[in-house]
């Protein structure tokens, strides 16, 4: 079984537009707090994009601290996908892969949605919970 503490999109101009974690004990944040989390994760990943001596990159990846990881996915339309996890956990990438596959099925599927905007969906949070286990909106 795989562990994952928390789970972020954050839209192409750097605005969180989900949050959900999934472990208990973990420091709560505030919304303000994960919101400026999200705008400052947004900030390294553009900065880390034109740090590479070999040429255009798509930034950092992956982001490690002492006892977690944040593992970035960025998609063709600059939305990025973040875990957080374990060290340990080497499935992250393939994770946020299927996250990735459940919010184009299910959020940017829907009619009602507004790009950019929040997530605010009953199918995404089930499928996600489904995935990842219940957590904590």
């Amino acid at each position: 079984m795989i562990v994952v503490f928390g789970l972020w999109v954050i839209n192409k101009a750097g605005g969180l537009v989900y949050q959900r974690s999934f472990t208990d004990g973990l420091a709560q944040l505030t919304s303000n707090e994960y919101l400026v989390l999200a705008g400052t994760l947004h900030g390294i990943h553009a900065i880390t994009s034109r740090l590479s001596p070999s040429g255009p990159s798509s930034g950092a990846q992956v982001i490690e601290g002492e006892s977690f990881k944040l593992t970035i996915l960025l998609t063709v339309t600059g939305t990025k996908f973040v875990l957080s996890t374990p060290l340990v956990e080497t499935t992250a990438e393939s994770i946020l892969q299927r996250v990735y596959e459940i919010y184009s099925d299910t959020v940017m599927k829907n009619p009602f949605h507004t790009p950019e905007m929040p997530i605010r969906s009953d199918g995404f949070d089930s499928r996600i919970a489904a995935l990842l286990g219940s957590g904590q909106s």
